[in-house]
This record gives structure tokens, sequence and C-alpha cells, in this order.
């Protein structure tokens, strides 16, 4: 008992040392007290912040966050001696001032109920913050630091800012960067956007002449058309006209100004570019520790930070309402820096001490696997096929493979299990990989409805005509039929040839029509004769029409797995004959059959993607082929589309719409012309048919349990 209180005491004793020197070394550093806070709300909603600080006042650096609206001010190496952390304010906008201390550093946080305009300046002990200030109303500091509204007064050294030179280039994400390089830091710069445009002016910054021109940029394919450089009030304006949507980013490293147009965080989320969700912050600094800007972004995010010794310099720096890790990016970018990340802290160094300690942290794990010992595993694999998990495993060969160098791997096709040796984590990493592949495979049932409709129409009118008759005068006997047999039977009759007493005998009927075009199979005819004294008047008129709809319904049906074709066939083999140049004959087959093909393909939200193969086909003709013998030819109605379909939707493939018309007359010439009246001397014939093949897929994902019907 008494060696466990001596401990606790040794322990309590080191944490006082320990925090005694920490102590110590704080206040050789943080020197500096906040010792007051005061609040004068000036005219027109104007509020003056008033830090009162024990000795000559930090330079504060600021910046602002939109979300909720808040401006901060980091005081580097001084404490807190205030007698409240928090003054209520709630006046012009600004709802509470909050003081806190961590490192060494103060931050005085400035709660607002939207983010206003602001400038700081320091003047002896005291650090002036005026809120909500006109850029044309705010003092001329000694010493200022610009907020969301910089200044808009000029110092007399202004006349020597200029623009050295404004360079184009494309971002690897398709990203416009206007790259404007200035003589020096201090430049005052406003970046705006005014609809498809971004102004950026550059106050006080002479524009050389042989930089007043008009960029064409249209082929770089970014969202960037073109770049205007016009002088402007004593300064350099740019009009960067760009085209549908985008975002503008714009900051400033040094002497560097940047302004990056990309396309709308939306799209580039779907292409799947960087997107970035962090807090939302201003800053503006100018040769400030890059150090500190680290610590700072690190802080916005809530993150830990681990900074190498190596990363040194000082950075200027001004990035408006961007998120803080895209902050943290650009700062990396500038300074040739590097990170990693292992939970919540961040580690950063120069991008190539990063790299090096990454080979070596490789080489030392390399050299590790190389001394582990080798364990034997057996991986029963139930869905899929251990050989195709074996390749899988082994793809590539050498360093792709999942198998260490020293690794191996068999496959057991009768039990359907690998047998692998490796090190206790490539093990580790092959069975995980097994565990998520060696899963049921989706299967999903494919319903087709194949309908074949038939509109049949066909009307035929025909018509007999026939005169005949006998005339007798001082010349002779005239007699008129059919045709020169009709004629011919009248006048043998007439001269004799009948017996005595008997009547004459009348031609046939089919030789006593001048006109005959009669329906070959009629469905109603009516004849009309009219007979004399010497003569036989015959009228015959037949009619037809047929009238026919039909449709036929095949209702194939298949079950497939997940990306695996299914084919499903209904119909007949026709033999046919087919002779050889040697004379010898064989029988062959061709297919007249109903088919449907289909590979699915589920997709992640539960549609199917469906490749698909319709055929319809039906003996067609009889072909004489070259070798003697006939053929049979094929009627073929055939769909191959692709379709994205809803689980359970039932989807129109198309159709193929077949349509026959024709109207034929047979009819004597010149008398069938004749109107109304021709009909005595001719027939004709409609015929108007229509046949249409429609197909009808509903593909359904089966789960456990589903109904199949």
């Amino acid at each position: 008992m008494t060696s466990l209180k001596n401990r606790i005491a040794s322990v309590a004793g080191i944490a006082l040392i320990a925090f005694a020197a920490f102590s110590a070394r704080a206040q050789t550093v943080a020197t500096n007290k906040l010792e007051a806070i005061g609040v004068q709300t000036l005219s027109g909603q104007q509020v003056q912040l008033t830090l009162r600080m024990s000795g000559p006042a930090p330079r504060p650096l600021a910046f602002t966050i939109d979300r909720p609206a808040r401006i901060a001010l980091d005081l580097p190496n001084t404490t807190i001696a205030l007698p409240s952390r928090r003054i209520d304010v709630r006046s012009g906008g600004v709802d509470s001032v909050l003081a806190a201390e961590a490192g060494g550093r103060t931050r005085v946080v400035i709660d607002l109920d939207s983010l206003i305009p602001y400038t700081t300046r320091v003047v002896g002990n005291t650090i002036l913050v005026d809120l909500g200030v006109q850029p044309s109303a705010a003092p001329v500091p000694a010493m200022a630091e610009r907020g969301i509204v910089p200044a808009s007064t000029v110092s007399a050294s202004s006349a020597a800012h200029s623009i050295r030179s404004i360079d184009f280039r494309r971002g690897p994400d398709g990203t416009g960067r206007v790259i404007v390089h200035m003589s020096d830091s201090n430049i005052p710069v406003n970046t705006r956007q005014e609809g498809n445009q971004v102004v950026v002016d550059f106050r006080g910054a002479r524009l050389p002449t042989r930089l007043m021109r008009h960029y064409d940029v249209t082929d770089f394919a970014t969202p960037v058309q073109s770049v205007n450089a016009v002088r402007l009030n004593g300064g350099t304006r740019l009009v960067i006209n760009a085209h549908g949507d985008f975002d503008q980013l714009a900051y400033q490293a040094d002497s560097e100004y940047v302004i990056e147009i990309k396309h709308s965080t939306k799209l580039a989320s779907e292409e799947g570019k960087k997107h970035y969700t962090g807090q939302r912050l201003t800053l503006d600094f100018q040769d400030i520790d890059v150090r500190s800007v680290l610590q700072l972004l690190a802080d916005t995010g809530g993150q830990n930070i681990v900074v190498s010794d190596s990363v040194t310099g000082n950075l200027t720096l001004r990035l408006q309402n961007v998120p803080w890790d895209e902050a943290l990016d650009i700062v990396l970018r500038t300074k040739g820096l590097d990170e990693r990340r292992e939970g919540n802290v961040i580690i950063v160094g120069p991008a190539a001490e990063m790299a090096a300690q990454e080979k070596t942290r490789l080489a030392a794990r390399s050299q590790i696997q190389q001394l582990e010992p080798l364990h034997t595993e057996f991986l029963q694999v139930n869905y899929a096929k251990a050989a195709d998990l074996a390749a899988l495993i082994q793809a590539g060969g050498g360093k792709n493979s999942m198998l260490s160098s020293r690794g191996a791997l068999s496959v057991d096709e009768r039990t359907n299990t690998l047998l692998i040796k490796d090190t206790a984590d490539r093990l580790e990493s092959i069975r995980r990989l097994v565990q998520k592949l060696d899963v049921p495979v989706k299967q999903v049932l494919i319903e087709a409805r194949i309908v074949v409709v038939t509109d049949q129409f066909e009307r035929d009118l025909g018509a007999r005509f026939g005169v005949s008759s006998l005339q007798s005068n001082s010349n002779g006997l005239l007699t008129v039929g059919g045709n020169g047999v009709g004629a011919n039977s009248v006048l043998t009759a007439a001269n004799g040839g009948a017996t005595s007493g008997a009547a004459l005998t009348s031609p046939t009927l089919t030789n006593q029509y001048q006109v005959n075009l009669p329906v070959a199979n009629p469905a109603g005819a009516i004849g009309v004769a009219l007979l004399g004294s010497s003569y036989l008047v015959n009228l015959e008129l037949s009619a037809a029409q047929n009238d026919g709809r039909g449709e036929v319904i095949s209702s194939p049906r298949v079950i497939t797995a997940n990306q695996k074709q299914a084919t499903i066939m209904q119909g007949v083999e026709i033999p046919y004959q087919e002779s050889a140049s040697s004379g010898a004959t064989t029988t062959q087959f061709k297919k007249a059959v109903l088919s449907l093909k289909v590979t699915p393909l589920i997709t992640p939200d539960n549609r199917v993607l469906l490749d698909i193969n319709v055929s319809d086909d039906s003996v067609g003709q009889l072909v004489q082929s070259a070798t003697g013998g006939t053929v049979p030819s094929i009627n073929t109605r055939q769909i191959i589309t692709q379709v994205l379909v809803n689980d359970g939707q039932t989807v129109v493939l198309g159709g193929i719409l077949d349509t026959t018309k024709s109207n034929a007359a047979d009819k004597v010439p010149y008398l069938g012309d004749i109107p109304v009246l021709g009909h005595l001397f001719k027939t004709t014939t409609r015929i108007n048919d229509k046949t249409e093949l429609l197909v009808f897929i509903t593909p359904k994902i089966l789960r456990e349990g589903s109904n199949l019907y």
C-alpha cells in the first residue's frame, strides 16, 4: 500500500513539474494579456469593438465562417485577463463576443446574425474592430486587415502596383484556372460573379499595354470561354466569361492570384470528382506563418494536426467563402506539401518527405512480411466456383496478386474448396474477399408476351355478259355468240343440223358470254336473262368479301441468374432434301421457331438492364435450289435491343407492322372504263391486310420467398 502511495505521489510530482514547466514556458512566450473588451454603437447601425491589451497589441489573424455567421480573431502569444469571457451585444447585427484561450493564444469569436463587412486596425495597445463599416467610410489604419469587404483606400505606394502576366491553364478535372502574377502581394482585389461572368478588380494595379487584350480559351474545353483584360479607374479589371452551371473560387498565394472556374458541385460529384463538404470560411492574411494557417484550418474542421519540422515559410493568402478542406488543399498545393490522414489526425509535410516516409514504411512492411510465419487455411466456397475465385485472387500475378511472394493457392474442385498458404494478414484479406464475393447470385424471372395481330380485308366484284342472236335475210343467216364456238353452234342448228321439229340448241353458258369476268369464289351472285324471238341476253353479277381478324399470343417465361443468358425456343424444324454435285441426297433441317434470348443485369438500385433478342419465324414459300429440289424459306420477325426496366415493370419493346394494300382490275379495254356501265365489263379485287408484332417484357427480381406465378 505504501509502495502504491509512493508511486502515486511520484506520478503526481512529475505531472506538477511538467505543468509548472509548461506554465513557465507559456509565460515566457505569452507575455501579453487581453484585459478588456469594449463595445460602442456608432451611427448607421455600425458597431466598434475595442480589445485592450496589457502590452503592444499583436497583429490579429482574422477569418470568417458563414454557417454560423462568425468572425474569428486569433491573438498569438496572448492570455486572457477578462472579468467575463462572454459579452452580449445584440446591436448592429452583432449578437455576442466570446473569448477563449488555448496553447498560448487567444481567440475572440464575434457571433453575427449574418456576415457583415468589417475592418481591423492596431493602435498602440488597442485593437479596433469596425463592424458594418462601408468601404468608403473605413478609416485609414496604420496596420489593417481586410475582411469581407476590403478597405477601398489605396496607399501612396499603389502607384508601384502592376500586373506582371496573365496565364490560363486547364486543370486535370476540367477546371479553368486564370492565374494573375502581380508585382507584390499587397494589391487589393475584389472578385464577384455577375450572371455568367466573373469580374475581378485589381485596385491601383497598372495593366501593361501588352496585356490589354481578349483571350479566347474555348479550345481548352473548360467552363471558361474567354478572358478580357482592361484598364479601369487607375486599376485593372478582368472579365471572365463562362458558360453552363459553374462554381468560382478565388485565392491568393503571395503575389499570385488564381481564379478557378469549375463545373458546379453537383456535376462534379456526379462525375466522381473530389467534393468538398467542410465548413465555409473567408481568410485574408498577409505574410502569415504557414504553420499558423494549417493549425487554424485544422481547428475549423475539428481535426488534430501534426506538422513536420520541415514545413517553414510564410504565406499571403486570400480566400472568400470556401470550404475549409478545400482551403487546406490550396495551401498544401501552393507550398508543395502533402498530407496523410489517420482518423481525425492530419499529418502534413513536404511532398517529397511524405513520399520518402511512405516508401520507407512500405519497405519495412515488406521486410516484416518476409519474416512472418506461414499459415494454411481451407476456405469452403458455397455459391461461386472455387476456380473462378482462385483466378481472381491470383489475377495479374506478382505484385498484383493478393498472395505474397511466399504464398501458394490450390483448388479442390470436388469439394469446391480453396487451399491457401500465406501470412496471417494476407489470409485475412483473402478471407474478406471470399466472404464478400461468395454470395447467392440474384435471379430474374423474365415474362414475355409476343403478340401477332392480323387484320385482313378482301373484296371482289365481277360480271359476265353475253348476247346470242340469229338473223336471216336474203343474203343468208347472221349468228352472234360469246365466241366462235357459240356462233357456230347456232348456225349449225339453223342450217338443219337439228332434227326436224326440234328446238334449236343454244350454246353452252361459257360460249354465250362476250364478257366473262366472274369472281372466282363468289359469296353471292345474281343472273338476268332476256330471251326474244331471235336473241338471248345473259347478265350475271357476282361478289365476295373476306374480313378477318386474328390474334396470336405467345407467352415464353424463363428464370436466369444475374448476367447469365437465358434462351427459350418453341417451334418446328423443317426437313428438306438437298442434292450434292455428286448426286447424293442429304436431309437438312431449318428452324422455324419462336425464340427469346435475354441477359439481365441487376443494378444496385434494383432495376434490371436487359439485353434482349426476340425472334418469331414461320415457314415461307418453297424456293428452287441450284442443285435441284426445293428449299423452304423462313419468314423472320426479330427485335434486338437493350432496355432498362424497373423491377416488375412491363415495357413494350416495339412492334413490326406489315401493311399490304392492293387494288386490281381485269377489264375489257375501253368498255371497262365507261362510268357506271363499265362495271359490266370488268372484275375488281381490293385487298387490305395488316399484321403487327408486339413484344411485352416484364422482369421480376426473385427474392427469398418470392412467388413465381
